[in-house]
């Protein structure tokens, strides 16, 4: 858990070390452990990639200080990037699909970026493209591309997943992660692969999304409502490695926006939609660890809660299954 005792120098320094929570409804005998990602300064998992992606691109000379990062973000990597660029010097500019949450928009704004919205019906690759072609009308800009930059996967190898294994002395036994660019469980995975290779790896995606298309599954593309994870074009999700998992859990919004209302009532969890898809995920695999269906070389699964679902209440996460998906 997060412990400074003494004054910082800046809000960076308290990004990471984030708690991990066990989840109640869990297994005794195979406990799931969620970490806590509001508890960063821009409240979700992305201020881990907007600080670590920055100071290495300023570092390598990718970026020069007083330079423009253009970024194509569901919001949270906007907000994470915006928390690091004024710090460091840099201006930010996010190309966001008009569907997403209109908090993180105006978050992203207070931090002093510049928000560009996009059709909602062209989805993200289109906000890729549009991202790509400001770059090249902007001097000095550059576009991270959380969707295809290593520094996305390796700020977790270097920074989430060792948290765990220190919180858990190495007892890892599965990994359990929402992949929307898949930054977060590739880092993840990597790290806990090498340290037994056994370690049993699942991502996470909603039904209707098309990860599952990496693995030759046939998938309906449909509409979700849960936020932040999933795709609908796999050949934008160039950090995704088959190789390094065993499985994907797609999670229906029923069950996802149940899940929220039961980690409100039951844990007193305030999380988001991404979270209860990992959490519904990660006690299927402690399950079946348990009852012996999955080999693996600890027990205990670790997964991640990205962000807070206050970031969502307009959008009706605690209503009626009808009202969220209307």
């Amino acid at each position: 858990m997060t412990d400074h005792r003494e004054p910082l120098p800046s809000v960076l320094e308290t990004i990471g070390e984030t708690p991990l929570v066990r989840v109640h409804d869990s297994p005794d005998a195979v406990p799931v452990y969620a970490k806590l990602e509001s508890f960063n300064p821009g409240a979700s998992i992305k201020d881990r990639i907007g600080k670590y992606m920055l100071e290495r691109m300023l570092e390598d000379g990718t970026l020069e200080p007083g330079g423009t990062v253009i970024e194509p973000t569901a919001g949270n990597t906007g907000i994470g990037i915006a928390v690091a660029a004024e710090q460091l010097d840099v201006d930010a500019v996010f190309v966001v699909p008009e569907r997403f949450s209109v908090e993180k928009q105006q978050l992203m704004r207070a931090l002093g970026a510049d928000v560009i919205n996009t059709p909602s019906e062209d989805g993200m690759g289109y906000a890729i493209e549009r991202a790509h072609e400001l770059s090249e009308e902007l001097d000095g800009a550059v576009v991270p591309q959380q969707f295809s930059n290593p520094l996305n996967a390796e700020a977790h190898y270097a920074t989430t997943a060792p948290e765990i294994d220190e919180a858990l002395d190495g007892a890892v036994g599965a990994v359990v992660a929402g992949c929307g660019t898949a930054g977060t469980l590739m880092g993840m995975a990597e790290y806990f692969r090498e340290r037994d290779a056994e370690t049993h790896v699942v991502a996470v995606e909603p039904a209707g999304s098309a990860y599952r298309e990496f693995f030759g599954e046939d998938v309906d593309h449909e509409e979700y409502k849960t936020e932040g994870i999933g795709t609908h074009d796999i050949e934008t999700n160039e950090l995704f490695d088959p190789d390094l998992v065993d499985d994907v859990h797609a999670i229906p919004d029923r069950k996802v926006h149940e899940e929220m209302a039961r980690l409100a009532r039951e844990e007193g969890q305030l999380v988001a939609s991404s979270a209860a898809a990992n959490s519904i995920a990660a006690k299927q695999v402690a399950r079946a660890i348990a009852d012996g269906t999955i080999d693996a070389p600890h027990d205990a699964v670790v997964t991640v809660f990205a962000d807070s679902s206050e970031r969502y209440l307009s959008k009706g996460v605690y209503r009626s299954f009808e009202e969220w998906t209307g």
